[in-house]
Formats: C-alpha cells, sequence, structure tokens
C-alpha cells in the first residue's frame, strides 16, 4: 500500500512562516531564522511517510528556508501567486491571513500537484542574485538622475554637483563590476553559455537581456514559444462571449517582466 503524502503549506513572511499539513489539518507558526528553519526541518522529518513542502514566491524570503529544506532532502516548491489567487477566488476566500494563506496554499497544492518549481541549483540562484542586485542598482542611478535633473532646475551649488557626478560614478562602477562578474559565471557554466549564445543570436537581445533570461527563465529549452508567453504574461488572453469578440490583453505575471523594466534600462 503506497503511503498517502503529506502535504505542507507554508505562507512565508519576513518574519514568521506559518504552515498548514494536509491530511490532519495540523497548524503551526516558526520564526523565518536560522532557529526556526532547524525547528521546521525537525517537525517535518517526524512525520510518517512522504512529504511535500510548497510556498508562494514572495520576493526572496523564502531562499533560505528553501535552500534550508532542500539540503535535509526535502522536497520544497516554489508556487506562482497568480495561481493561488485565482485558486482562492474559485473557492470564495476573500479573508486573507497568514494562517488563511497557508492553508489556501496546501489545498492549492492537493489540488494541482504537478505545478510548482524546485530550487534552482547554486550557479542559477548566484546569477539571479547579481541580475537582480544589477537592476536594483540601475533604478537607483535613474532615481538619481531624475532628482539631479529636478535640482538644476532649481539651481544648486557646484559642490551638490560634484557630489551628484561623484555617486553617479559610484553606482556605474558597481553596475560594471556586476556585468563583469554575470558574464563570467555565464562563460563558466556550460548551459549558461549555451543558451546565452542563442538568445544573443535573436536580433535585439545583448548581453544584459540574455543574462536577465536565463536567471528568471530557467525553464527556456524546455518550453514552447507559446508557454514561454504564456508563462511571462505576454501571450493575448481573449474575452469572447457569443458572437462578441473582446480586445485581447496581457498581464505581466512572471519576474522577467519586472526585471526587463530595470535591466533593460
Amino acid at each position: 500500500m503506497i503511503a498517502e503524502t503529506t502535504i505542507i503549506g507554508i505562507d512565508v513572511s519576513r518574519d514568521w512562516l506559518d504552515g498548514f499539513c494536509l491530511p490532519g489539518q495540523m497548524r503551526f507558526r516558526h520564526s523565518n531564522i536560522a532557529d526556526g528553519h532547524i525547528a521546521l526541518v525537525a517537525m517535518i522529518q517526524q512525520l510518517s511517510g512522504p512529504f511535500k513542502v510548497g510556498f508562494e514566491a514572495t520576493g526572496g524570503h523564502e531562499w533560505v528556508v528553501w535552500t534550508k529544506l532542500a539540503a535535509e532532502g526535502i522536497v520544497a516548491v516554489q508556487l506562482p501567486p497568480a495561481q493561488i489567487k485565482a485558486f482562492a477566488l474559485s473557492r470564495g476566500t476573500r479573508a486573507k491571513t497568514d494562517r488563511i494563506d497557508a492553508e489556501l496554499i496546501a489545498r492549492f497544492m492537493a489540488f494541482r500537484p504537478e505545478v510548482g518549481r524546485e530550487l534552482p541549483d547554486e550557479n542559477l540562484r548566484i546569477l539571479r542574485t547579481l541580475t537582480t542586485r544589477r537592476g536594483q542598482i540601475v533604478d537607483m542611478r535613474k532615481r538619481l538622475r531624475a532628482q539631479v535633473g529636478a535640482r538644476k532646475k532649481q539651481g544648486v551649488s557646484a559642490d551638490v554637483e560634484t557630489l551628484d557626478d561623484d555617486l553617479e560614478d559610484v553606482l556605474q562602477t558597481q553596475i560594471e563590476t556586476l556585468e563583469r562578474r554575470i558574464e563570467t559565471i555565464i562563460a563558466q557554466v556550460e548551459p549558461f553559455s549555451t543558451k546565452a549564445n542563442l538568445l544573443r543570436s535573436i536580433p535585439g537581445i545583448g548581453p544584459v537581456s540574455a543574462a536577465m533570461l536565463i536567471a528568471e527563465l530557467p525553464e527556456l529549452g524546455r518550453m514552447t514559444s507559446g508557454e514561454a508567453a504564456a508563462m511571462t504574461g505576454l501571450a493575448p488572453v481573449p474575452h469572447d462571449s457569443g458572437a462578441m469578440r473582446g480586445r485581447r490583453t496581457i498581464a505581466a505575471t512572471c519576474a522577467v517582466s519586472g526585471c526587463a523594466r530595470r535591466n533593460l534600462s
């Protein structure tokens, strides 16, 4: 007889890990720090039979605990927030708390067990960290330039202009340093370099765009063009009913869409 898999949905916030288990409907809460991660692993390892952990992508709060779970041999997947939100609406769930979200995640995993992304390998995590940081510094430079433009209209002293120029030089140096590190890791990791060469052969895609796509869409090469468009929110969504043909729209659903605005600046 095959043992039933225990599904563990975890709502990850900056400070807490709120969980819900199926079957059994057990709830738990651990702190989102090293001690809490150790306690979570110990609790999961006490469960009988196979188990699977899932949590939403939360902008990075889940990465440390995700790495810890993977290191302990615990299957853990990152789930797309848009699908969980749609699942909640389909159930008529309007309230939102950490406890409710944890239960929703667990029930979504039971409903769609095939959905979820396992922890990327270390090289991909490093590349993603570098491309994300580059995008953040590009944002900082963009804001600085806007502030400099506004100050020039108001009239500023030469000393302030010098400070602005120095700060922009620092940001530019950091961007160039990150770009060199990104180029190095892509060149050193064969799957990355192969993808990068293919991507750069496409008109309009340069080193920065290629690095961002490799970091944020590791599924490239294993999906069709239509699947890639749907995953990034670039596939037109029909709005038809009977004889009415509505306007096709797109809606960004992937980190690539947000990263593109920063990294391509």
